[in-house]
C-alpha cells in the first residue's frame, strides 16, 4: 500500500506541493495529487477487514466534557469544511511572494524578522515551513490585514465573530 509505505510526500522546510488523494469516506485512492492539500477535518483511517453492522462511521465532534479536546465542537458546532483557511493561505501565499520589504506593509521589526526568515543560512535545525506558515498568517492578520480593504476586512471580522473559549488548566 503506497499511501503507508510512503506517507510522506513533501518537505517539511517547504511549502508543500502534492499530497495524496483521499475518497469521500477519507480512505487513500493511491493517487498523488500535484497540490497542497485543500484544508479540510479529514483523517484517513484503514478500514477494518471485517465490518460488522453500520457501514457508514457516524458523525464525530467533541463535546465541552471531553476530557481529549474542551469545547472544539458540540452538536450543535461540528467540524466543517471551510475555504476561509484556504483563502487565507492564498492571501499568504501572494503577500510571501512579494519581493520588495516596502510593500509587506509591516513594522520595521517585522520587516527585519521576514529579511532574517527569507534569507539566513540555518547551520543547525531550520524551521519547519508550518511553523513559518503559523507565523507568517500571525504577521498578516494583524499587521497586513488591517491595511488591506475588504479582504483583510473578512478574515478580521471572522476572527472577530469566532469565540473562544479557554482550555482549563490543570497542575
Amino acid at each position: 500500500n503506497p499511501f503507508f509505505d510512503h506517507p510522506i510526500l513533501n518537505s517539511p522546510y517547504e511549502c508543500p506541493t502534492q499530497h495524496w488523494e483521499l475518497d469521500d469516506s477519507g480512505q487513500p485512492t493511491q493517487q498523488i495529487i500535484q497540490t497542497r492539500r485543500d484544508a479540510s477535518f479529514i483523517t484517513p483511517i484503514p478500514k477494518p477487514k471485517k465490518r460488522k453492522g453500520q457501514n457508514k462511521q457516524g458523525s464525530l465532534h467533541f463535546d465541552a466534557e471531553s476530557q481529549t479536546a474542551a469545547a472544539i465542537s458540540s452538536g450543535k458546532q461540528e467540524y466543517y469544511l471551510s475555504t476561509l483557511i484556504g483563502e487565507l493561505r492564498s492571501e499568504v501565499a501572494a503577500w510571501r511572494a512579494l519581493p520588495d520589504a516596502r510593500a509587506w506593509k509591516v513594522t520595521p521589526e517585522t520587516a527585519r524578522l521576514l529579511e532574517h526568515w527569507l534569507h539566513h543560512n540555518f547551520s543547525g535545525i531550520r524551521p519547519f515551513f508550518c511553523r513559518l506558515e503559523a507565523v507568517e498568517t500571525a504577521i498578516w492578520l494583524t499587521e497586513v490585514a488591517p491595511k488591506a480593504g475588504n479582504v483583510g476586512k473578512k478574515f478580521i471580522e471572522h476572527l472577530e465573530s469566532t469565540k473562544f473559549s479557554p482550555r482549563p488548566t490543570s497542575c
